[in-house]
């Protein structure tokens, strides 16, 4: 491995180009973010980290919107996803003005992997570390999950994780997912996915729904109580202590 993983555009002799393999462990690192697609909806919940006390936490945002209807999660760097969202912020605005039609889902995500694409070939420059999960609408208005990495691959999904323990919320969400979830169900299935590694509280969760009419952000006190509901930790422990 000695010298390729110094220089972005250096494949090693086994094919492996690990500035961008580097980049993918940044986003294992990141927080835990899920995605799960409804009927007519798309639901993201993430992880957040608390915050310091005299910190204001509206400055910290795991999901962030991109233009009317879309919102996008994300698991890696918080300096590079703002980056990269403004850019893309960018292009939605320049689309609209071109086209004068709202951009979907697709084109955006397929904007965002050509963008991180484009910083995995070129010296001068290091690949992105995140990999975000978009939810937004289609042209026919069928709501749609889609998920980039930083090696400039994007994938639609039904429902899927990223970050830290993400392949345990994925195992869950392949056991639990059905098809066309309505909006209460595929909240459910979100957040019962995120409390397999994360404690239940409203602080330290953040969730958009996105509907056809818009992006709505889920505030603590409506969090709080389904979170109780679902929790069933306490449940856990006894089963663990009545096979001891």
């Amino acid at each position: 491995m000695s010298g390729y993983d110094r220089a972005i555009t250096v494949f090693s002799p086994d094919g492996h180009l690990f500035q961008v393999e580097y980049a993918l462990e940044a986003v294992r690192k990141g927080t835990t973010t899920v995605g799960v697609r409804g009927k007519d909806c798309v639901i993201l919940a993430v992880e957040k980290r608390a915050t310091p006390k005299l910190q204001d936490p509206r400055t910290i945002r795991k999901i962030l919107t991109v233009d009317n209807d879309i919102a996008l999660a994300f698991a890696g760097l918080n300096a590079d996803a703002r980056v990269l969202v403004d850019k893309t912020r960018i292009e939605c605005q320049s689309y609209r003005l071109n086209v004068e039609d709202n951009p979907t889902v697709d084109y955006v995500a397929r904007f965002i992997a050509r963008t991180q694409q484009k910083y995995t070939h070129r010296g001068g420059v290091r690949p992105f570390g995140i990999s975000t999960l978009l939810g937004g609408f289609n042209t026919d208005g069928v709501p749609e999950l889609y998920q980039t990495d930083p090696a400039g691959t994007y994938y639609a999904w039904k429902a899927t994780a990223i970050g830290k323990n993400s392949k345990s919320v994925v195992d869950f969400l392949e056991k639990k997912y059905v098809e066309d979830l309505a909006e209460d169900a595929a909240l459910r299935l979100a957040l019962k996915g995120l409390l397999e590694v994360t404690e239940a509280s409203g602080k330290n969760i953040e969730v958009v729904i996105v509907r056809k009419s818009g992006l709505h952000w889920m505030k603590e006190d409506e969090l709080d109580p389904l979170l109780k509901e679902l929790d069933d930790t306490a449940e856990k422990i006894t089963k663990l202590k009545e096979t001891k």
